[in-house]
């Protein structure tokens, strides 16, 4: 009989995802080009950090219940915000780039504080500000503008390597491992589970819900504009539409890893699963040969696929244990009534 410490594991999502992803990595070894090879792995890392950014953010607010749709409009106001520090304003890139994470934090605190003084649901409030931002860009830029010309010691941050991983991937796993120990290690980042469980019961047992909630949305617009720094490193460009559909990419990373869309459940290891199952897919699918090449143009529809299996695992057995439940009532005979 299997000891029950392994099957409590065996049957974990992130034991799924690792499968899943094992898979992916010894398909497109054996079918696509080149694919194994130092370069390209870096260059995976590369373009998966501004997403797994916004994912890593993305995992607090939906483990409380909660949704960010503006973190890619925000990704592009900052980025054009700092374009214009930098190259209007006469700011050196240092100072442009601290500047653009005051307007990511205040973008963030207004998020927060819809949500949080004025109790309207963050889909809506999101919604509105995933539309706000983006005509904020579009309106600094007069939607065509674009900030090019950067100095190398900020293209760096995006296109070079130190200690032989790229320049960006450290503040990714600075902002991994800060997000992993606060939302697992602290009182502070578990109770994100009570609040999406129960906001009420977390209330009553003395969690200060909105102050909690309001610093997770405060937190995703301060690394969205992280985020849009690393971006605009990598592109050496900045224009209005930078991050977009970067929101979805995201949720789907958070949720392919395990976190329920409803809250209360979730991990950090989960979402870096999630955020690495999308990047060797989409990259994998551009690897595929010639002959293959229809197969690289439906990368949406293989994640989407890819969500959907998750989504199911996930919901499948208790839909099991359900029936079940409901099959052994039905069989047990009702009881004489004295």
């Amino acid at each position: 009989m299997m000891n029950p410490a392994l099957r409590r594991i065996l049957v974990r999502h992130e034991t799924l995802l690792v499968v899943v992803l094992i898979l992916e990595v010894l398909f497109f070894a054996t079918q696509g080009r080149n694919f194994l090879t130092p370069d390209n792995l870096t260059n995976i890392i590369r373009h998966s950090v501004e997403i797994g950014l916004l994912a890593l953010v993305m995992m607090p607010i939906i483990l409380t219940g909660g949704i960010d749709l503006s973190v890619g409009s925000l990704l592009g106001l900052c980025a054009v915000t700092f374009g214009k520090l930098w190259r209007d304003a006469g700011w050196g890139w240092e100072w442009a780039a601290l500047g653009t994470v005051v307007v990511g934090f205040v973008a963030g605190g207004g998020n927060a504080l819809l949500i949080t003084a004025l109790r309207l649901p963050p889909l809506i409030v999101t919604l509105g500000t995933y539309s706000l931002f983006r005509g904020l860009a579009e309106a600094l830029t007069r939607g065509v503008d674009a900030f090019t010309g950067f100095p190398e010691g900020f293209l760096f941050l995006g296109t070079g390597q130190w200690l032989g991983l790229p320049a960006q991937a450290w503040l990714f796993g600075l902002v991994a491992v800060g997000i992993g120990l606060w939302v697992h290690n602290t009182t502070f980042g578990r109770s994100f589970r009570a609040i999406g469980f129960a906001p009420e019961g977390a209330r009553y047992a003395g969690v200060p819900v909105e102050r909690r909630l309001a610093l997770a949305y405060v937190l995703a617009g301060v690394v969205a504009a992280l985020a849009s720094i690393t971006y605009t490193a990598r592109f050496g460009t900045a224009k209005a539409d930078a991050g977009t559909g970067y929101e979805l990419a995201a949720i789907t990373a958070v949720v392919l890893g395990g976190t329920s869309i409803f809250g209360g459940v979730g991990s950090v290891g989960g979402t870096l699963l999630g955020v690495a199952a999308i990047a060797v897919l989409t990259n994998g699918l551009s690897r595929l040969p010639a002959t293959m090449s229809s197969a690289s143009e439906l990368s949406g529809v293989f994640t989407g696929v890819l969500l959907l299996l998750a989504l199911g695992a996930g919901i499948l057995p208790k839909a099991i244990a359900a029936l079940r439940d409901r099959r052994s009532s039905a069989q047990t005979p009702a009881q004489p009534v004295p």
